[in-house]
């Protein structure tokens, strides 16, 4: 059934939009066959320096996070595996701050979505908000972690090291934030967050090294990535080790993350965001909405478009603050209560406001368009990404035809067209 047209639709109802053309944009893609994931860690954990720190009947913790890591659940199975194969007791802690609502059912259940459950990974998941305080960090300042791993008889840190979303430094996302943040649950991501991300840079390794120091962490398995979201590096990284090697992961990091190859647009239409895509609903590494002025990077785009939430993200639409328009069918998915206890414990707010709200894709779209200031309004340069995980084939507008056509790190898939909208303005 066709909707009625409210009068703010009729403001933009004028607005042309451009042809659009299919694009595949070509990045490096090294990565490791799923199947060899097992035998990769297996390897790497034999290792004398790793596999001696595992005794019969140890209690060890193994972390796993909220972002979308690939073969994450695989990848958590696989050092659990080890940890048996040694006559230990592997269980999982969730490591993820204040995610999932800042309560234990609420982490519990976004390690489920990724398949981190005891069936599958054979051995218990333990959530709980509980935490323990071992002790202090070179400033004088109380440090806490996961109750049950800091009561373990051994840590394994697992995660993926990436460049952060709203600040730069030796370390980013990677094994000292899931150590200072991750593992401190609420409470311990609140206090390393406290002097907010300006500090960030220097309070994740000030944390990370106290944990270090006070808890029982044996070693990090980490994860890198290339830019289709595939595992194409896996090593192990010693306790003792993680303060020298986690920068030059990271470096290597930087080098495989993909972006939107052409450098600026007047509007940015992002198809969906979530928890699924990034920590932030869509990577500002990649569409340029920082939520800091700490760090840089992405597309510049005048305004930012949202059409739609993941059905993974489960309503937090965390991220949505950043964009300039969205849709009607976004706001109504919206679950505030899970958006909110993240966005208070890292003092930044803007990713939770919700921007203007429109009744279909195509108002989104134009109403943006609209409210550029400088911009060709009969050929505005258009960008659309599914979302900011997957950009391997992206839609730009006609503006960028003759721009791009003959560059080798692009290929042009289809003739410009005009979008495809239903009769209540909805992209079909």
């Amino acid at each position: 059934m066709k909707r009625e047209r409210p009068f703010v639709s009729q403001l933009v109802s004028d607005v042309q939009l451009p042809k659009m053309f299919k694009v595949r944009q070509h990045f490096l893609r090294p990565q490791i066959e799923v199947d060899k994931i097992p035998e990769i860690i297996f390897n790497a954990l034999s290792e004398d320096k790793f596999a001696s720190q595992i005794k019969p009947n140890m209690r060890i913790a193994i972390t796993a996070g909220s972002r979308g890591v690939a073969n994450v659940a695989l990848i958590t199975k696989s050092i659990a595996d080890f940890v048996k194969s040694k006559g230990a007791k592997p269980f999982v802690v969730p490591a993820m701050g204040s995610h999932g609502g800042a309560t234990s059912e609420g982490q519990r259940d976004i390690l489920a979505g990724y398949g981190i459950v005891e069936d599958y990974i054979g051995c218990p998941v333990i959530s709980s908000m509980e935490v323990k305080n071992i002790g202090k960090n070179e400033e004088g300042t109380d440090v806490f972690i996961d109750k049950n791993a800091a009561e373990a008889d051994g840590i394994i840190i697992s995660c993926r090291v990436k460049p952060h979303t709203a600040f730069r430094g030796p370390y980013e996302s990677g094994i000292m934030k899931m150590m200072a943040i991750g593992l401190g649950k609420q409470r311990g991501a609140e206090v390393c967050h406290a002097e907010g991300f300006k500090n960030m840079a220097k309070n994740v390794p000030l944390f990370g090294r106290a944990i270090l120091k006070h808890a029982p962490v044996l070693f990090a398995v980490a994860a890198i990535e290339n830019a289709f979201d595939e595992t194409c590096k896996l090593v192990a990284v010693n306790a003792d080790e993680v303060v020298e090697k986690e920068p030059i992961l990271l470096k290597e990091a930087f080098t495989y993350m993909p972006r939107i190859l052409v450098d600026e647009c007047d509007v940015l239409v992002v198809d969906q965001i979530g928890k699924n895509f990034s920590g932030d609903g869509m990577d500002p590494n990649i569409t340029g909405t920082f939520c800091t002025p700490y760090a840089s990077g992405g597309i510049n785009a005048q305004r930012v478009c949202v059409l739609d939430l993941s059905p993974e993200t489960h309503g937090n639409g965390i991220g949505l603050g950043y964009s300039s328009a969205t849709t009607k069918r976004v706001f109504d998915k919206l679950d505030l209560p899970s958006m909110y206890p993240n966005a208070i414990t890292c003092t930044v707010l803007g990713g939770v406001r919700i921007p203007i709200v429109m009744e279909s894709d195509k108002e989104a779209i134009q109403v943006c368009v609209r409210t550029c200031i400088e911009i060709d309004k009969a050929n505005p340069k258009i960008v659309r990404i599914p979302n900011s995980l997957h950009i391997e084939h992206i839609m730009l507008s006609e503006a960028y035809y003759d721009q791009v056509k003959n560059r080798s790190d692009m290929t042009i898939e289809s003739e410009p067209g005009y979008l495809d909208f239903d009769e209540n303005g909805d992209l079909s």
